[in-house]
């Protein structure tokens, strides 16, 4: 037996990422549960005793500060300890991009089990979701917020992981994140100093990692990516030059035509007359037989 405070959502209004139920257990003596699967993921974190859980290596015995990670259709095996059982939290949640975001908080591939220094903090958040257990859509988006909460939470403790990996996982963990930077906000006249700010590290080790990583500088990255979608609306577009300079993070024109015709080897101007020019002998040109 267990005594239990559980949360289980009848219906989800997220479809990448959310919730299925959450709950907070202080269970009786040798309380088991499986071997069997759940077609979620689920995560419990120990907060007091212990007890054991199946890995695919063996038994485990994981104490207050730890904790184990479930994956669908998982078969999972696990129990409270004789003497001193476990009281820990739990939650289920599930989404068409849970398997990526498990990956970037830190969980590894194969990883079953985890610590945590901030259990407490875990627990208060799943409280305030058991608070909010009735349908609605004002409800819908507290417990999103809830489970955003949850994990990036978690994702302080996971962090380590990451730091213990082999070097060239590091490497790529941060120029992806530099570069994904880029993408969402090339428009907003984001600089280099940005970029490193983001990614927590200095300019010059930024530096490094792109030339080994990308082989171009991280300036060079972040103004060809501007051209680039530059390029794009010129071609498809009679937007005019110094808004498209705007759009992809140029405040003054001038420098925007600048570095355009220096990476393209002709001004805006041109290569827009060029793309038309080619679009029309497209349009006009004989289809072959």
């Amino acid at each position: 037996m267990e005594n239990s405070s559980v949360l289980q959502r009848q219906h989800q209004f997220f479809s990448d990422f959310y919730l299925c139920y959450c709950g907070y257990s202080h269970c009786a003596p040798h309380h088991r549960f499986g071997p069997a699967a759940r077609p979620n993921y689920l995560i419990h974190i120990i907060l007091d005793g212990k007890g054991t859980f199946r890995t695919s290596s063996g038994l485990v015995q994981l104490r207050a500060g730890e904790g184990f990670f479930i994956r669908p259709d998982e078969q999972a095996f696990f129990e409270a300890d004789g003497s001193d059982p476990w009281t820990y939290l739990w939650i289920g949640f599930h989404g068409a991009r849970c398997a990526e975001y498990m990956q970037e908080i830190g969980f590894q591939p194969e990883q079953q089990t985890f610590s945590t220094p901030d259990g407490e903090a875990l627990r208060e958040i799943v409280q305030q979701m058991l608070q909010h257990n009735t349908a609605g859509i004002e409800n819908d988006f507290i417990l999103q917020g809830l489970l955003c909460q949850f994990f990036a939470c978690l994702a302080r403790s996971l962090s380590q992981p990451l730091s213990a990996a082999n070097k060239d996982d590091r490497e790529n963990f941060y120029v992806r994140r530099a570069v994904e930077f880029v993408h969402y906000n090339y428009a907003n006249h984001i600089t280099v100093a940005d970029m490193a700010k983001y990614v927590s590290l200095n300019r010059s080790y930024l530096f490094t990692l792109f030339q080994r990583v990308l082989h171009v500088s991280p300036q060079e990255f972040l103004t060809t990516y501007r051209l680039t979608r530059a390029k794009e609306q010129l071609a498809l577009t009679n937007t005019a030059v110094s808004a498209i300079a705007q759009s992809v993070g140029y405040r003054d024109p001038l420098v925007f035509s600048k570095a355009f015709k220096n990476l393209v080897g002709m001004t805006p101007i041109q290569y827009r007359r060029q793309q038309q020019d080619i679009h029309l002998d497209d349009v006009i040109s004989p289809q072959a037989p």
